[in-house]
């Protein structure tokens, strides 16, 4: 097959390029070449490869600038592909760079909103548990409370004294820099509303405006970062976990909002407490919380709470339900430091003493016709100790008429108690007294029959039934 096909070609060589002689005749002589078909094929190849090259070069030299200028194109667009190419991994790291950053931030603000949140509802639980711990054991008088607010309250009383009001914490943005990162009160500027000369202040005394309802607001809605597409998220998951982690620390700060909520209405219920108390009483609540304000000289411009903010915290849901309580705690502080001056105990105590005569219509031992007592009768032994029944001032401290040796106190806020038929007087007129304060000893002085105390509460210059007091004492030591 080989041999065929060279035979072929070596047919097709002699064919196309056949021998041939070319003649030279020179001064009369004649001489030849011969050209073979090999050497014919070379020289015919060689021709065709030089021109060829010719060409080549002849194209090269008229179409150079083109050609330059293709290749200069073919590079810039190359060049331009690459710089598209890094600019978009530009504009993708600096998608992904500021996704990052926002989601941060995101992160950052709810944590350290979440933060503010519980420093916040710590400070709260701290006031709250002063004002418990007054409720369940009595105390000192707050700083505030340790002057005479009504006129009869003694300037230093000893622990356990009986109802009493808590030292309240600095308030909050007042406090120390180290007192766990509370928060400063601002408020937002805002034209405040012209106030009359003179006016009356309202008496709702306990005001929970429905704060609970409003718990359901948006979350976050001051300070908040900025969204970040859903895209971005879809291309790195790693933004995506970190989404996810700062969602589960916006329904952490959520539920601390529902806690606030629920310390405001616990709060507020310690108020209806002491309200009930009052009722049990026969004092008008409300006309006693006023009095309380009264001495406290309350006063300024009304600006609504939704002009407050409390920094570092945007959810107003939150910030609506710690002022309230805030606020309803102040109530309950007041209440208490007004509860000092109201006698709930007995002037004595122990089972020596008997109750022989009660308040209001009796068949008096002397005339032996019906009579109206004004007062409890408490016999005892004689000489026995007499105790004041709330904090006060002494007005009265001598003999007065069928009282026998009698003492009365002004406990403020128009209440007074008188102990009658003293054997002896231990205080004197101007005196302040705590509660539980030694005023005399048990006898039988002016109209007795026999060693006993007479016991009257006046209130309003109205006697009242000691009953009353009494029997609402004992409701506060059931519940606690």
């Amino acid at each position: 097959m080989a041999e065929t096909l060279v035979e072929r070609v070596w047919l097709w060589l002699h064919e196309t390029f056949p021998e041939r002689q070319v003649y030279v005749r020179s001064d009369g002589r004649v001489q030849f070449f011969t050209f073979g078909p090999t050497l014919q094929a070379t020289l015919a190849g060689l021709s065709l490869i030089f021109l060829g090259w010719v060409a080549f070069a002849t194209v090269n030299v008229i179409f150079k600038d083109r050609i330059i200028s293709a290749k200069d194109h073919r590079y810039q667009q190359m060049q331009s592909a690459y710089e598209n190419r890094v600019a978009d991994l530009q504009l993708s790291y600096d998608e992904v760079n500021g996704a990052l950053v926002s989601a941060e931030d995101k992160f950052k603000f709810a944590a350290d909103e979440l933060q503010t949140k519980q420093n916040t509802i710590l400070h709260f639980l701290d006031r709250k548990q002063q004002v418990d711990a007054t409720l369940a054991s009595g105390g000192a008088p707050s700083a505030r409370g340790s002057n005479d607010r009504s006129g009869g309250a003694p300037d230093t009383a000893p622990a356990g004294d009986g109802l009493s009001a808590a030292p309240p914490l600095a308030g909050v943005g007042g406090g120390d820099a180290d007192d766990g990162g509370s928060s400063e009160l601002t408020v937002s500027p805002q034209p405040v509303k012209a106030q009359p000369r003179t006016g009356k202040p309202t008496h709702a005394f306990l005001d929970l405006g429905g704060a609970v309802g409003r718990i359901a607001g948006a979350l976050f809605g001051r300070h908040q970062p900025d969204a970040i597409p859903q895209a971005t998220f879809a291309r790195h998951p790693v933004l995506k976990r970190l989404a996810a982690q700062t969602e589960r620390i916006r329904r952490l700060s959520a539920t601390e909002t529902v806690f606030m909520a629920r310390a405001q209405d616990e709060v507020g219920q310690g108020v209806q407490e002491i309200r009930a108390v009052l009722h049990r009483t026969g004092i008008n609540p409300d006309q006693f919380a006023q009095r309380v304000e009264s001495v406290e000289g309350i006063g300024g411009p009304e600006i609504p709470l939704t002009s407050v903010h409390i920094e570092g915290i945007g959810d107003e849901a939150f910030q609506g339900a710690y002022l309230r309580a805030s606020a309803i705690l102040d109530q309950l502080n007041q209440l208490l430091m007004g509860m000092r001056h109201v006698p709930l105990t007995t002037p004595v105590s122990g089972p020596q003493f008997e109750r022989t005569s009660g308040f209001g219509p009796r068949l008096d031992p002397f005339t032996g016709h019906y009579a109206f007592h004004p007062g409890i009768d408490f016999a005892g032994p004689w000489g026995s100790v007499i105790h004041s029944t709330a904090a006060g001032t002494v007005v009265w401290a001598g003999p007065r008429g069928t009282y026998g040796n009698m003492v009365e106190i002004d406990h403020g806020f128009g209440i007074h108690t008188r102990y009658g038929h003293l054997s002896s007087i231990l205080v004197q007129v101007g005196a302040k007294v705590a509660k539980g304060a030694l005023i005399g000893k048990l006898g039988s002085t002016g109209r007795s029959t026999g060693p006993h105390v007479h016991y009257e509460v006046w209130y309003d210059d109205v006697v009242r039934n000691p009953r009353n007091f009494i029997e609402a004492g004992r409701y506060v030591l059931q519940q606690e």
